[in-house]
């Protein structure tokens, strides 16, 4: 939820290379252009993760305004939930192991 209210959030796995990346596009949600690009790596223990995420936020300038103070927090939170998860699920890898 953003400032409480409930958003709808439809995205489309658009690409895919097996064991390589994944691409996410929105179809309808709150930003007005959502790409999520997922690039996997294997690493010694582990499977390495990087995001890269192109987005524009809705509402022209007051959408621009409001970005460091609710979007940008919001996918902080996001990235970070879903971070947390993944430890809890798969365990923490550490670069010093």
């Amino acid at each position: 939820p953003m400032l409480g209210i409930k958003l709808q959030w439809v995205t489309e796995i658009t690409h895919v290379a097996d064991k390589q990346f994944f691409v996410d596009e929105q179809r309808y949600g709150p930003y007005a252009f959502w790409h999520h690009k997922h690039f996997l790596k294997e690493i010694p223990g582990g499977v390495e993760m990087e995001d890269i995420v192109h987005y524009k936020v809705p509402m022209g300038f007051l959408g621009r305004l409001a970005h460091p103070f609710l979007v940008k927090p919001k996918l902080e939170e996001i990235f970070k939930f879903r971070e947390q998860k993944l430890i809890e699920l798969f365990g923490e890898w550490k670069v010093n192991q």
